[in-house]
């Protein structure tokens, strides 16, 4: 048996925040990172806010949110005692602010309302029971899953991401890839996450060369931030897999945009993933809904289609290759690889994998970075 819920409420479009005029007379506290805290974008929340409120501010997010941070999240927290809590920015200021409320809320401290407000399109953690939480000491990303994650509310406006700069416009549209793609091949998925995960896809070939190009395009934007959400959905649902899985490893260990490392893994997941028949089919099955295989090629025909027009994509966008984007030489990534394997058999985005993975297929995939 297979389940699936919808959690949160989500309201799209140019717009759209103008959902919290409802909040009134109420003790609001945003929470986001050092660069929105002096940004347009801050002053543009503010103003969507009635006159009426009490806003504080917790700044202190930083990229991939560590333990200490969170910790000290949570001291503001009980300290303020907010009705609502904004979480404001990408992923990470996502992840935090998700974490601070979960951890908080199993202490016993509630709030009215959770909401989250992406300023990228690529995480989708505004619909997630998910969050990832770092360890710098040990050069480990931490993915926690909860039904008690999910936030209330989630705000897409597209007005909010057209001044992101290309280079993370690409990072974060091929993590919507990324996302759509491991939850479709995962044992998990179902007629409902298929559904989003597919539309996902399509989006994302037919707009994120645009966006990239074309940041202030509205409806471009719009498109993206859409597919960002529907694949959160999708694998929020359905789990992700071993490109998540090696992906985190790469982002603990080199320090890189978490897009970034799943965009440079597809490829070689794909392939290790595709020996699998099931898996083979379902690749092949989304190459033919993009209209990159004719109906009636055969499996592994469709499949190199796929990865053909995902490398095209990378192209597109302007992805370095796979060393000079980790910034790292061939020996320096080879002696990290233990730690690496280790660390990504026990992350827990394996467990939905289609295909099962030991040390040495890890190591297969991460050695396919140097080619």
């Amino acid at each position: 048996m297979k389940t699936f819920f919808l959690q949160t409420r989500i309201y799209s479009g140019e717009g759209s925040l103008k959902v919290l005029q409802r909040f009134h007379q109420r003790k609001i506290w945003i929470i986001c990172d050092g660069f929105l805290a002096t940004s347009p974008l801050l002053d543009r929340l503010k103003q969507a806010l009635p006159a009426d409120n009490q806003i504080s501010l917790f700044s202190d997010i930083t990229p991939d949110p560590n333990i200490s941070t969170v910790v000290k999240g949570i001291e503001q927290m009980q300290t303020l005692h907010p009705d609502v809590v904004i979480g404001f920015g990408g992923g990470s200021a996502l992840d935090a602010a998700k974490a601070i409320v979960w951890f908080s809320r199993q202490q016993g401290l509630e709030i009215e309302t959770c909401i989250a407000i992406p300023t990228t399109s690529g995480t989708g953690s505004e619909v997630t029971s998910a969050c990832v939480i770092s360890d710098p000491e040990k050069s480990i990303k931490y993915p926690l899953f909860d039904d008690e994650i999910y936030p209330d509310i989630a705000i897409l406006d597209p007005a909010l991401v057209v001044t992101v700069p290309p280079v993370i416009t690409a990072n974060t549209g091929l993590d919507v890839l990324t996302h759509a793609l491991e939850a479709y091949v995962s044992p998990r998925a179902s007629d409902f996450t298929d559904a989003l995960a597919e539309k996902a896809v399509q989006l994302v070939f037919r707009h994120l060369p645009t966006a990239c190009k074309k940041g202030d395009c509205l409806i471009t934007r719009g498109k993206m931030h859409n597919a960002s959400t529907l694949a959160g959905m999708a694998f929020s649902q359905a789990g992700l897999g071993i490109n998540h899985a090696i992906a985190h490893q790469l982002g603990g260990q080199f320090h890189i945009a978490h897009g970034l490392a799943n965009a440079l893994l597809l490829v070689p997941v794909i392939r290790f993933n595709a020996i699998d028949t099931r898996a083979q089919k379902r690749y092949a099955r989304l190459a033919k809904l993009c209209h990159f295989s004719p109906a009636n090629a055969d499996d592994r025909s469709a499949v190199n289609q796929l990865i053909h027009q995902i490398e095209q994509l990378k192209r597109q966008c302007g992805l370095p290759q796979p060393l000079a984007a980790m910034k790292v030489t061939e020996r320096e990534l080879t002696q990290r690889i233990p730690d690496i394997i280790t660390a990504a058999l026990a992350d827990v985005t394996l467990r939905t994998n289609p295909r099962a993975a030991d040390d040495k297929a890890i190591r297969s995939i991460v050695e396919a970075l140097y080619e």
